[in-house]
């Protein structure tokens, strides 16, 4: 999880192409990766590829920018927008944060690795808003996070992952509103600070319509650092994560997690969906991940929200809903989604 500390000038468009050669931003990594990460072994992404592996949507990755260097993103990642260093079109990833997010999301099939991205025929817009994982208590990261998410919205982008955590203010609630009246799923990291229900809430994750993700280890269980409360909806893996480095043809690996890592296995889930079925507006796309998640016992709880993330049946099943046909005999029954009724009251008081 991240915190925010950037400021600069808006660049020009993104151009779904390579990113031209530059100098090297960020940590370099050749460690290999043979085995198949514990996550994709849990999630299989891979089974629903004849179908779907997100070719045609974009996804922004608002972070600390996104290298194309690694062979797993080379050709995915298109030119962007970045606040720190508006020359550098969000290619620049000093902390490698960034990077690792956006190739759990789409990183390609290699041949010398078992890793991979959720959708690997998706591409990536990067947008820079942070130099590293410092927390910080500057007072412009929320408007600078706002400027990220319309930017992204008025650059294709149909998915936007946040794995980041700042204040709420009323650019940061009008940026947000202006990408859900555009039909753009939002997909926040539901925090790192291991509060309850009662620590203060964590936006973006907390905005109503936004997916929060939460972290869970190998054995399913909630990682101790995840924050827990009414604003988690859904959980997917967030604990000792591989992914590629801004440099070289490594593997970095995060031991410790969390939400951040979590939120790209959701968001990689979204734009498979998104890719698949075009008919779906961004509110039905968002039922239906939330609807097909491997419920806790009850269907919701605080820690985990609706469940895993579960890709093959977001893509595969007939789910009941306003939006789509009635599920007919034998299939895939619908977890009762828990309404909030305090959820209103909350966020006004926070």
């Amino acid at each position: 999880m991240v915190a925010i500390a950037a400021v600069g000038l808006a660049v020009p468009g993104a151009v779904p192409t390579a990113p031209p050669a530059r100098a090297a931003c960020g940590p370099t990594f050749n460690d290999p990766l043979p085995d198949t990460p514990w996550p994709l072994r849990r999630l299989r992404p891979d089974l629903v590829w004849p179908i779907t592996r997100g070719a045609g949507v974009v996804v922004a990755v608002i972070d600390s920018g996104v290298s194309g260097a690694h062979p797993s993103l080379v050709g995915q990642v298109r030119d962007g927008l970045d606040l720190l260093a508006p020359e550098t079109r969000g290619h620049c990833d000093e902390s490698g944060h960034g990077t690792m997010i956006a190739g759990i999301i789409a990183g390609r099939v290699t041949p010398s690795s078992g890793f991979h991205g959720m959708a690997p025929l998706a591409s990536i817009l990067p947008i820079r808003v942070l130099r590293d994982e410092q927390r910080n208590f500057d007072d412009e990261a929320p408007r600078r996070i706002a400027t990220a998410i319309r930017w992204a919205v008025d650059h294709e982008a149909k998915v936007i992952n946040l794995s980041l955590v700042t204040e709420r203010t009323p650019e940061l609630d009008a940026a947000v509103r202006y990408a859900q009246e555009r039909d753009v799923v939002l997909v926040a990291a539901a925090g790192n600070d291991g509060a309850g229900p009662r620590g203060p809430a964590p936006y973006p994750a907390a905005y109503p319509g936004v997916i929060a993700v939460a972290g869970v280890d190998e054995q399913g269980a909630r990682v101790a650092t995840s924050t827990t409360g009414d604003h988690v909806d859904i959980a997917a893996p967030g604990w000792n994560i591989h992914g590629p480095a801004p440099n070289g043809t490594g593997y970095v690996v995060r031991p410790e997690g969390g939400t951040s890592f979590a939120a790209a296995y959701v968001t990689g889930t979204v734009a498979l969906l998104r890719a698949y079925r075009t008919d779906l507006d961004a509110e039905s796309v968002i039922r239906r991940v939330l609807r097909t998640a491997d419920d806790p016992a009850g269907g919701w709880d605080p820690e985990v929200g609706h469940g895993v993330v579960n890709p093959y049946w977001a893509i595969t099943s007939i789910v009941s809903s306003v939006e789509e046909t009635p599920a007919p005999p034998g299939a895939v029954a619908a977890p009762e989604i828990r309404p909030d009724p305090m959820r209103g009251v909350r966020l006004v008081a926070v």
